[in-house]
């Protein structure tokens, strides 16, 4: 890398550490759960970063990463295989450093992330499904001389999950003055695996006894993998739920490091995101219905066992990005999803500490 470049790269870096001196940390809020007065329920809130989601952070890392292997330059554009979150932010950091970003995606991608998408700058690249998104962003990155950030298989790697602000350090932080500040479980989807590594691996750093649980959609390959190793893809159609679950095994995926996992219906993660945005007035994406699915199911056993203690689950980001698809009834109909059954179960969970799924 020429002098030039390098200056440029010592520049691009300095604006991302003042970026991230300028966010604050994001608020980990209590959730009350009558039913179940023994266990502590905490949110974390990741919409509150500045692009939204969870996956400013990991965009964050992604951009780090790049930078300082010298595989992003000054005139370097930026590809992405993204369902919408994950460009959202990678979009936010491009326009930041002033390069050309341009995201790939399956056409069925919500409007609000499409639209949020370019209004950080970003450019979008449509294919018919998820599986196609891969070649097409290595093809893209090929002609235009540029750089696939590849979320999928650098997500684990590009956080330094010994510490240095992850999300399980700030988990842990925040949680220090609670009753049961080591959480007997948290619970987290996963689109890259690279969360789920990132806390996993934390806790046996830091030599915790907190277990970790996925929250999986039905038709991604994840919770299939943990029960057979040899189950690496999925033939299943397409889950409804944006940002999490894959019909492939992802490199960055570390299945060693999850002790439990839950495969939830569409209309479950869909039901649970309602349910759980009218008791906390914070409005929650479908992916944070999946946690909350998962999240019923292990407090509703605790609570029968009579054992007390906490669990930490992750908002991952707001209801609005999903107005024309989630929260739209028309748009729920047309899939022949009927979310009542699903709901009434969450409300009787919160009311009772007893979860009973429809059949």
């Amino acid at each position: 890398m020429d002098e030039v470049a390098r200056h440029w790269v010592d520049g691009a870096i300095r604006a991302i550490e003042a970026d991230f001196t300028r966010s604050s940390d994001t608020h980990l809020l209590k959730v009350v759960l009558p039913g179940a007065p023994g266990v502590s329920l905490y949110l974390k809130d990741e919409s509150t970063h500045p692009t939204g989601s969870l996956k400013h952070r990991l965009a964050r890392s992604l951009f780090l990463y790049g930078l300082c292997n010298g595989w992003i330059g000054p005139d370097t554009p930026i590809i992405e295989a993204s369902s919408g979150s994950t460009a959202v932010s990678e979009a936010y950091f491009a326009r930041m450093l002033g390069l050309r970003f341009i995201a790939v995606m399956p056409r069925s991608t919500s409007a609000e992330k499409v639209a949020a998408i370019a209004f950080q700058g970003g450019e979008c690249h449509f294919v018919d499904s998820a599986t196609e998104m891969y070649e097409a962003s290595a093809r893209l990155a090929a002609e235009l001389g540029g750089h696939y950030m590849d979320q999928f298989t650098y997500a684990e790697r590009a956080t330094d999950w010994r510490g240095n602000n992850n999300i399980a350090e700030s988990i842990f932080g925040q949680m220090a003055a609670e009753p049961h500040p080591i959480p007997a479980w948290i619970v987290v989807g996963a689109g890259t695996g690279g969360t789920s590594a990132t806390i996993g691996r934390f806790l046996r750093y830091r030599r915790l006894p907190t277990r970790l649980a996925l929250a999986d959609p039905e038709a991604s390959v994840f919770h299939r993998h943990l029960a057979d190793r040899s189950v690496r893809a999925s033939d299943a159609p397409s889950s409804l739920i944006e940002g999490i679950g894959r019909p492939r095994c992802e490199p960055s995926f570390v299945p060693e490091l999850i002790d439990r996992a839950f495969a939830v219906p569409d209309a479950a993660s869909l039901a649970a995101a309602r349910v759980l945005s009218r008791r906390t007035g914070r409005s929650c994406g479908g992916s944070t219905g999946t946690n909350m699915w998962a999240v019923a199911r292990i407090v509703a056993g605790m609570a029968a066992r009579g054992e007390t203690g906490s669990v930490v689950t992750l908002l991952c980001d707001s209801g609005e990005r999903y107005r024309s698809t989630h929260l739209d009834e028309a748009w729920l109909r047309r899939q022949g999803l009927d979310l009542t059954a699903h709901e009434d179960a969450m409300e009787r969970f919160f009311e009772t500490g007893e979860f009973a799924p429809p059949a």
